[in-house]
């Protein structure tokens, strides 16, 4: 493999862009009008440019993709996350093509690309899941037939995507009808397709996955857990590596329940196994994320490993360097998604430029970004504007090298989620690891991000004040006294 696209753009596309290059191999990028002079743009040692702005005329338009990757003489395409990245037909497409997708099978992806397909793939295996129907329906009075069955809470999930989208937690019969017809509406809005399931709602949960790798000869190794509870509208804000509450144990099971999941599909590359996890430590299958995840860097800080370098060994056909048991975990890791949105008014994108934007340094200290200090973050993708991580020897170090990081990380011209990382990781309940999916809900409100940037303004002022008299005494002319050295000069 001498070529590789990466069809993606900002911090993933130069993450992608960084390893290729350190292997030794060609880079292309694709950019829209709007990305022209990005970061991953510049980097690539080949660029092109897909389009207009929008993601609909420019990164999700596979077949220019395809076609400059045979004008280019391409030999693998890697899709990052998002856009195109859990597309099978698009991975099918370009496997058609003669050129090497980075990342599982076609099959593999239409298996666990449905949330009802996974779990039928799994079922042979015993792994646990969540009490709930294993067909996808759209029809209203059946679905309150089902929630009666199962009892409330329930959780309506659309079939055929994520992120939130056609999700309804129902606590009451009374609410069924109305919370299922706005599922299917926005399933069908967001993803082409009403189809939605049902299942019982696990109270307090926690989002933990587990990254696993898998060669063309039969080898799955798991990369340990992540902790991915802190969220907001069901999307993660921060994560980490390994979870406080995951005995080893407990790890051993999750870890060979997520090799199955893997081999219930033949599934190749990375991917990530999602598991809920309820007050009592139980542990259901969740779903399968068919690409490589944003938050892979814990992973990657805890083992060692760089998680793309593996991809293209497997995808040009090379076998995993390691076994299961050369794998350990080494201190701690936490990511903190730095998104252009204002946790003071329900985490709404904040688009703006980046007048002032200067990156904390240190060792254990990364930074995946794909801007630079004068650029305007696009109105037209995902606001995320940075993935910033820490790691030290456990995690009381790994949580006060971030909060550190978070002071010196200089971002102005819009306003970020750092203060609400700074609200989450010197909580209590995230200190103590006795945390849910429920944390925002539960703990945070602006108000309380408001109430310490006021008390942190008035120490300032005090400070400042104080330093100000300090300095207006130094300055103060001594009186003046009549001394020998003047009488002298009197004589």
């Amino acid at each position: 493999m001498k070529k590789i696209l990466v069809a993606n753009r900002g911090e993933i596309a130069l993450r992608i862009m960084r390893t290729i290059r350190k292997m030794g191999i060609k880079s292309v990028a694709v950019f829209s009008e709007a990305d022209r002079n990005m970061p991953h743009v510049l980097f690539a040692d080949e660029a092109v440019c897909l389009g207009p702005a929008p993601s609909s005329q420019s990164y999700l338009n596979g077949d220019k993709i395809i076609a400059f990757c045979k004008e280019l003489g391409v030999d693998g395409i890697h899709p990052g996350y998002g856009f195109l990245s859990e597309n099978a037909a698009f991975a099918q497409k370009v496997t058609d093509a003669g050129i090497t997708f980075i990342g599982p099978s076609p099959y593999a992806m239409r298996i666990m690309g449905s949330k009802l397909a996974a779990k039928e793939s799994v079922k042979k295996y015993n792994i646990p899941m969540v009490p709930g129907i294993d067909t996808a329906i759209e029809d209203v009075n059946l679905a309150v037939e089902i929630a009666n069955k199962i009892g409330y809470p329930v959780l309506i999930k659309a079939s055929a995507g994520g992120g939130g989208k056609g999700m309804r937690v129902v606590e009451k019969a009374d609410d069924m009808q109305e919370q299922m017809e706005r599922a299917i509406s926005e399933a069908k809005s967001s993803f082409g397709d009403g189809s939605v399931f049902i299942e019982k709602y696990v109270t307090s949960p926690r989002h933990i996955e587990i990254q696993v790798l898998a060669d063309n000869f039969g080898n799955t190794v798991h990369l340990f857990e992540r902790e991915c509870s802190v969220q907001r509208r069901h999307q993660k804000v921060v994560e980490e590596s390994p979870s406080s509450v995951v005995s080893d144990e407990m790890r051993q099971r999750m870890g060979e329940a997520a090799v199955l999941v893997a081999k219930s599909c033949n599934y190749t590359s990375t991917g990530t196994v999602e598991f809920l996890v309820d007050d009592k430590l139980n542990f259901y299958f969740l779903e399968m994320n068919t690409r490589l995840q944003v938050e892979h860097p814990v992973t990657e800080m805890i083992t060692g490993l760089d998680l793309v370098e593996e991809q293209i060994k497997i995808a040009r056909g090379e076998k995993l360097s390691f076994t299961q048991d050369d794998l350990r975990i080494n201190g701690h890791a936490l990511e903190l998604r730095v998104y252009a949105e204002d946790p003071l008014n329900n985490f709404l994108p904040s688009i703006g430029t980046l007048t002032t934007y200067q990156k904390p340094q240190g060792e254990g200290i990364r930074v995946d970004d794909g801007y630079e200090e004068g650029m305007t973050i696009p109105i037209y993708y995902d606001p995320m504007i940075a993935k910033l991580v820490t790691h030290d020897e456990d995690r009381t170090k790994a949580i006060q090298k971030m909060l550190q990081a978070i002071k010196d990380y200089k971002i102005e011209g819009l306003t970020t989620t750092m203060p609400f990382g700074t609200f989450v990781f010197e909580h209590e309940a995230f200190i103590s690891g006795k945390f849910d999916t429920h944390f925002v809900k539960n703990y945070y409100t602006p108000e309380k991000i408001k109430e310490k940037q006021k008390a942190n303004a008035e120490i300032a002022a005090i400070v400042a004040l104080k330093y100000h008299l300090e300095l207006q005494k130094q300055l103060t002319p001594l009186e003046n006294k009549t001394t020998s050295w003047k009488r002298r000069l009197a004589h």
